[in-house]
């Protein structure tokens, strides 16, 4: 399979690459966000909170990086536990998904 049919196959239908890094642009913005909302509370909440919230989004912020990754090299959108593509549904909720349902489930 040539390099630019991988890339098709691991697309979700209808998305294009610019569409996709877009959403991903879009989630790290979010996340970017959120955590300096996190930062102009830090008075106001508790410290152990405050740590839990920022190290999801740093979780998050890793796994979207790691999604860039993927898109670049033409494996965005396969399952890296099954190779099968990751289905529409679920990247439009979670762009930077790593896996199908049934393989997340596996490795929780």
């Amino acid at each position: 399979m040539s390099p630019d049919a991988a890339r098709s196959v691991s697309r979700p239908r209808g998305a294009t690459g610019p569409e996709i890094r877009q959403r991903l642009e879009h989630e790290r913005a979010s996340r970017l966000t959120q955590l300096a909302a996190i930062e102009e509370e830090r008075h106001e909440a508790p410290r152990d909170l405050m740590v839990a919230q920022q190290s999801a989004i740093h979780r998050v912020l890793t796994e979207i990086e790691a999604a860039f990754a993927r898109l670049e090299r033409g494996a965005y959108g396969l399952c890296e536990g099954c190779a099968r593509p990751v289905p529409d549904e679920r990247l439009e909720i979670l762009p930077y998904a790593r896996c199908c349902v049934a393989c997340q489930r596996r490795t929780v």
